[in-house]
């Protein structure tokens, strides 16, 4: 009987542990092509990079959405290498999200500096930087429901500005066994933009989306359709085709990207 119960227990934990795989960071890399319709197509490469201070735990849920569901606090960063015609544009970043331990209050932020190098006619050039920033506090009234309010802003030699910012994502099981994510977010006043996204997941490994964002600022709006596939519980390759407007010039875009978990 004794030995029964220790191959019992061992078995247990061979079939929880089975169905979790752990990882603590992920890093990526993407390519996109913007295609307009009055000329001045152009390209961008980036990459990214997430630290968890813990492990995340995957156990059954979606794989792109694992460490929101395990509320993993992490520091990120990324960069865009962008080259459109006359115009060199790059970005710089880094953020923080942290769930507050043994509650359920969240916390966010992050800083940016973008870079865009103009060439007049005459090969002159010319600099532009912006800095962008966002700070957030949350809350999770339930499992997989998170929602937020902030600031963003932006500064640069020309202008600067700061508005109050709301949003809210959710990632639950319909009732056919599949999984979905939804967000919606918002930003009032100079800014005064808003996007909305969601995401049906076919099984753990595989989500298709569409997503829809406008930024008045700007004079700029786009849809888009995603899929996102893992291959195994590290890898994963996803892509999307962006239809957009940028005042009266209309656009399409084509980026895919890959991510390593380890």
């Amino acid at each position: 009987m004794k030995k029964l119960a220790i191959a019992s227990a061992v078995l247990s934990a061979l079939v929880l542990t089975g169905t979790a795989h752990a990882y603590q960071a992920e890093v990526g890399a993407s390519a996109a092509y913007l295609d307009p319709d009055n000329g001045g197509s152009g390209n961008a490469f980036g990459v990214d990079g997430t630290y968890y201070f813990n492990p995340v735990q995957t156990r059954n849920a979606p794989l792109a959405e694992a460490a929101f569901l395990d509320r993993a606090s992490n520091v990120n960063a990324h960069a865009t290498f962008a080259d459109q015609g006359d115009v060199d544009n790059n970005t710089y970043g880094i953020g923080a999200e942290f769930y507050v331990p043994n509650s359920d209050f969240y916390l966010g932020g992050d800083i940016s500096r973008n870079n865009a190098e103009y060439r007049n006619a005459l090969g002159q050039k010319y600099d532009f930087d912006t800095t962008y920033y966002a700070a957030e506090v949350g809350y999770l009234p339930a499992p997989g429901l998170l929602i937020a309010a902030g600031v963003k802003g932006y500064d640069n030699d020309k202008d600067d500005g700061v508005d109050p910012t709301l949003r809210a994502k959710y990632v639950t099981t319909l009732s056919n066994g599949k999984d979905i994510n939804l967000e919606a977010g918002a930003a009032f006043g100079d800014l005064d933009e808003y996007n909305l996204a969601a995401d049906y997941f076919i099984d753990k490994t595989l989500s298709i989306g569409a997503d829809y964002r406008n930024n008045d600022l700007t004079d700029q709006s786009e849809f888009g359709i995603n899929a996102r596939k893992f291959l195994n519980q590290q890898v994963s390759l996803e892509g999307r085709v962006g239809f957009g407007e940028v005042g009266n010039n209309d656009y399409n875009s084509f980026g895919v990207a890959a991510k390593y978990r380890f």
